[in-house]
């Protein structure tokens, strides 16, 4: 472990979804999922929504006539995920190499999906027109490496094929699981799929020094959404607690909830974590986090 190294996660994205853009969003943001992670000298962003957009912009006024070289690690391909590929404007430049990773099939449907949403007509420019230098690779096992960076993949509970994904810098290990389904629904019947992805997740956060975690709904709104794929908060901060995660970030939040709602939400939260070292804190798109060691 290097001494006095340091990682630095950005916020691009932080809604599910859909993109909420308007005054009721503002403070804590409305463009969908998109967390950019720099460390080890390799350049991670977690997932391509929306917020990829304004990411692409930045990184190109950055980087200027430098090469960029981006890993991509998708989640799952609803279409809050990948909305923000084609808006990526380092992939239109061919100085840059972009390298997105998934799992079950994905080199094939993982490309078939972003090319889908590409097409005519409904977008002018084709994802074989994008004259960046982009490889779309299929991960055979959940273990992976990027440069020094170890990483590891998790399913989770939420529909169709989607995972979580934690990645352990010298400054220490972040999670990413913005979409999976913490409930009393995952708790109540132990030999159930869902219960089993739950103790999975619970294992895989385990001691984490940053999790972003699915936090869609209320406990009371979570009553009617059982089995929609998204985290209730009293549960989500159970999870964190039990698993002994030292700083929590609420995540993927509803297009219905505004900037009061979710700060009430935050307020909940931190309500439910005190007495133990567990910190929480409302993912704000345009916010960065700092590890440091």
């Amino acid at each position: 472990m290097s001494v006095g190294s340091k990682a630095t996660i950005t916020f691009w994205g932080v809604r599910g979804s859909i993109p909420t853009p308007g005054p009721e969003t503002v403070r804590v943001g409305g463009n969908t999922s998109c967390v950019e992670l720099r460390a080890d000298e390799q350049h991670i962003v977690f997932d391509a929504g929306s917020g990829l957009r304004p990411l692409g912009r930045a990184l190109m006024a950055e980087f200027a006539t430098r090469p960029l070289e981006v890993t991509l690690l998708i989640t799952h391909t609803h279409w809050d995920h990948i909305q923000g590929f084609p808006f990526f404007v380092p992939a239109y430049n061919p100085r840059n190499h972009i390298h997105i990773l998934g799992y079950e099939g994905a080199r094939r449907d993982l490309q078939d999906t972003l090319a889908g949403q590409m097409e005519s007509p409904y977008f002018p420019i084709a994802l074989a027109q994008m004259p960046g230098n982009i490889i779309i690779e299929e991960l055979k096992s959940l273990e992976f490496q990027v440069g020094k960076i170890a990483g590891r993949a998790c399913h989770v509970n939420h529909p169709g094929v989607c995972v979580g994904y934690r990645l352990e810098t010298s400054a220490g290990s972040i999670c990413y699981v913005p979409d999976h389904e913490s409930g009393p629904a995952c708790t109540e019947e132990p030999k159930s799929v869902s219960h089993v992805l739950e103790a999975n997740v619970v294992d895989f956060i385990q001691g984490a020094d940053v999790v972003i975690l699915d936090c869609q709904y209320t406990a009371e709104e979570y009553v009617t959404k059982i089995g929609w794929g998204h985290g209730s908060l009293d549960e989500v901060v159970r999870v964190a607690r039990d698993a002994e995660v030292k700083r929590l970030y609420l995540f993927h939040h509803d297009p219905s909830h505004d900037d009061d709602f979710l700060e009430g939400m935050l307020a909940r939260a931190q309500e439910l974590a005190k007495g133990c070292p567990l910190q929480v804190f409302l993912a704000r798109e345009g916010d960065s986090v700092v590890m440091e060691r």
